[in-house]
């Protein structure tokens, strides 16, 4: 996975534009084990900068009832953030090592990793803590040879992960959904439904590649609920074993007719 060019803001399905000096971009906190994006508004320029801090705040209370988390030690600070080259190195306090196991360990990376690619100056990150580079971080000894991108966490990425809407979003007709996805014959499926629990769509979706190589997909389609208030998108594919659906993840939204 390479880093991803987010949309323009305001487009149709999503929600109002932002001021000129301020950047709508996200934060990647974890939902289960998998990355999951959240929206957060920053200030230019220094946008990869204010993404981190938000980042390091951990979830809002609304995020945390929808099961969203943080695997980086709270109290964790950010000293800087250079990005040169299309490498971001990031520098942070001590905390940011605290604790936890290996999959702790490669979740707070790839938090940030995600949360600084989203941007797309960057390609991959390089991690500093108290100004020394990282070779190894945690106990567990997840080693860090150099900067690292978005594929060498292929494992906290869920099979379909939604960039765009974001949970909390407001949606309308047309919806456009992007993001990238890793599914069986790049096959899978979006469903959108309301507070009613109409289906306002179920659309089939093909993403660039799939079957074991992760592939890029940007769609939009109608999306006619029946009233507004709450809904769910949800992300899944249809087993080819045995035809169930099974859900790779869910974005709550607050849909409008």
């Amino acid at each position: 996975m390479s880093s991803v060019t987010p949309p323009v803001t305001g487009t149709s399905g999503s929600t109002p534009e932002t001021p000129a000096n301020r950047v709508r971009t996200a934060v990647y906190f974890l939902h289960g084990a998998k990355v999951s994006a959240a929206p957060r508004t920053v200030s230019a320029p220094s946008t990869a900068a204010s993404a981190m801090q938000a980042l390091l705040a951990g979830p809002s209370r609304t995020e945390g009832r929808h099961a969203r988390t943080t695997a980086i030690p709270s109290g964790t600070a950010l000293r800087s953030v250079v990005i040169r080259n299309r490498i971001a190195t990031a520098d942070l306090s001590d905390r940011y090592d605290d604790g936890g196991g290996s999959l702790s360990m490669q979740a707070r990376l790839a938090q940030v990793v995600f949360t600084l690619t989203r941007f797309p100056t960057v390609d991959k990150v390089a991690f500093e803590i108290e100004g020394e580079p990282v070779k190894q971080l945690g106990g567990e000894g997840v080693v860090l040879d150099g900067p690292v991108g978005r594929a060498d966490f292929e494992g906290l990425c869920p099979a379909v992960l939604v960039e765009s809407p974001m949970i909390g979003d407001t949606v309308r007709t047309p919806l456009r959904v992007w993001g990238s996805a890793d599914t069986f014959e790049a096959e899978f499926q979006l469903k959108v439904t309301d507070t009613t629990g109409h289906t306002a769509a179920d659309v089939q979706v093909r993403a660039t590649s799939g079957t074991g190589t992760r592939g890029t997909f940007d769609v939009t389609f109608p999306c006619k609920a029946t009233r507004s208030g709450p809904g769910l998108l949800t992300a899944y594919f249809v087993s080819p074993e045995d035809g169930r659906p099974v859900t790779v993840d869910t974005v709550p939204l607050t849909v409008s007719p």
